[in-house]
């Protein structure tokens, strides 16, 4: 792997599959074209990219995130805080984890095409995240299973393993939450083409709940199979956070996983996203919702 330098903008591969630490840019301040393409052509090719030491507002966090598409709502279910519409608060003290491997809102017909997750409180210990690379997951599959993955498509909703590992806690609380009191359906491709660079990549995750035509225990067993592809540790990079880093991932070509190591101590980031496209699988059929409406969250709508 190389390092490329662009004035003074260096980019650092940190795996040989997956991540990248970006020097020379400063998000709280306007950026040229240049700039810009530099930070996204990074992101095409490393797929989840970290800047530390930045120190952002929400103001200069949607201004930074703004540059690389229209921003969503803060989140197709839960309200974002007062006077700040496109930001989700990412709190542990309000229970909010995501200890489990997912591609974020897939139960969507739009996911975000990229999130931008700034830190503001970090664990003295633990608290890392992990993303992998779903392109490169989807290069590795056998060529008969890559075959059968290109043909598969798969229901993915609030209701499934990655809720109820995620929140768990808040039931065994006594809390009433309110993630799957409307529920959400999208019926989504197995594999993707990603609209930008046209690589194909495994569209699962832990929102993923079963594959059309097949019965509940072949479902579970087939998207476990190609999941696993996905979350092998050479797929991965792990990030050790400190306050202020900023991670900036593809949506639509990563899996991530924030472990939850940290037990009582505070975590805490702010996440803003830019909206993606329907996805669309090999054969070119897009993705359809079967139930639930999140027009509003996916374009920005107040």
């Amino acid at each position: 792997m190389t390092t490329f330098v662009s004035t003074d903008i260096s980019v650092i591969p940190l795996t040989g599959t997956v991540g990248a630490e970006i020097t020379g840019v400063d998000a709280s301040r306007p950026l040229g074209d240049a700039a810009v393409a530099r930070v996204r052509a990074a992101l095409d090719q490393y797929k989840v990219v970290f800047l530390r030491d930045q120190n952002l507002d929400y103001d200069s966090q949607v201004a930074f995130a703004a540059r690389f598409g229209d921003l969503t709502l803060g989140h197709p279910i839960y309200d974002a805080p007062d006077g700040l519409p496109h930001l989700r608060e990412m709190d542990s003290r309000q229970g909010t984890r995501a200890n489990h491997w997912h591609t974020d809102l897939t139960f969507i017909e739009r996911p975000p095409a990229y999130a931008f997750l700034h830190s503001k409180v970090i664990p003295q210990v633990g608290g890392d995240t992990l993303w992998a690379n779903t392109v490169s997951a989807y290069a590795t599959l056998p060529d008969e299973l890559r075959e059968l993955a290109d043909r598969l498509r798969i229901v993915h909703s609030n209701d499934c393993d990655f809720t109820d590992d995620t929140y768990a806690h808040r039931a065994a609380d006594g809390d009433q939450d309110d993630y799957v009191s409307i529920p959400y359906e999208t019926e989504h491709p197995a594999v993707r083409v990603h609209p930008g660079t046209g690589e194909r990549s495994l569209l699962l995750g832990g929102f993923a709940r079963r594959v059309v035509g097949y019965g509940p225990q072949a479902s579970r067993d087939l998207i476990r199979v190609l999941q696993e592809y996905v979350t092998r540790p050479e797929q991965s990079v792990r990030w050790k956070w400190r306050v202020g880093d900023l991670a900036i991932w593809d949506n639509q070509a990563t899996q991530h996983y924030a472990v939850y190591d940290y037990g009582a101590a505070h975590r805490r980031g702010e996440r803003v996203t830019v909206a993606g496209p329907v996805p669309v699988g090999v054969d070119g059929r897009p993705s359809a919702v079967l139930r639930g409406d999140t027009a509003e969250y996916s374009t920005g709508a107040l």
